[in-house]
């Protein structure tokens, strides 16, 4: 299975950006995995939160192929402990998935169509963090989730 993680704007935090670099190589060892960043969305002052949310989806699907499965970060998804999130990986590998993509969406979340073509939604937390931070919590979580499957000591209970 391949993962791939999809976000709206680049990171301009230095010091965040080499922690998602780290914990991008390490997954390397694990699962072949891609952080694909489409740009932001140009001239948004002159769109409204609807449009946005549109344009950032028809972004978003361009990058998909049919036979991925796409799972949005959103804040009303399915919450996991890591050791669930773990088994919850362990079942899209069973299921012969081949792509699975996690989706980070814009500042004012998706659009109701885009939520129509998601195979599912999962959430990080109930709090807000800001999207720069959200791409290295949740690759460290799929980092955390493989070592969990590997039985290896960087998670502990």
């Amino acid at each position: 299975m391949n993962i791939r993680l999809l976000a709206i704007g680049k990171t301009d935090n230095k010091a965040l950006q080499t922690l998602i670099d780290d914990y991008t190589k390490r997954l390397s060892f694990y699962v072949k995995f891609d952080l694909d960043v489409i740009p932001d969305i140009k001239n948004v002052k002159n769109l409204s939160e609807a449009q946005q949310k549109e344009k950032e989806g028809e972004l978003i699907l361009s990058k998909l192929a049919a036979t991925d499965q796409l799972i949005l970060l959103d804040e009303n998804g399915t919450t996991f402990s890591s050791i669930g999130f773990s088994e919850y990986l362990q079942k899209k590998m069973n299921a012969g998935i081949k792509t699975l993509v996690f989706v980070i969406g814009g500042p004012y979340g998706f659009s109701d169509e885009f939520y129509k073509k998601a195979q599912g939604k999962v959430s990080l937390s109930e709090m807000t963090f800001s999207h720069q931070m959200v791409r290295l919590f949740v690759i460290e979580q799929i980092y955390r989730g493989f070592t969990i499957l590997r039985n290896e000591p960087y998670h502990h209970q």
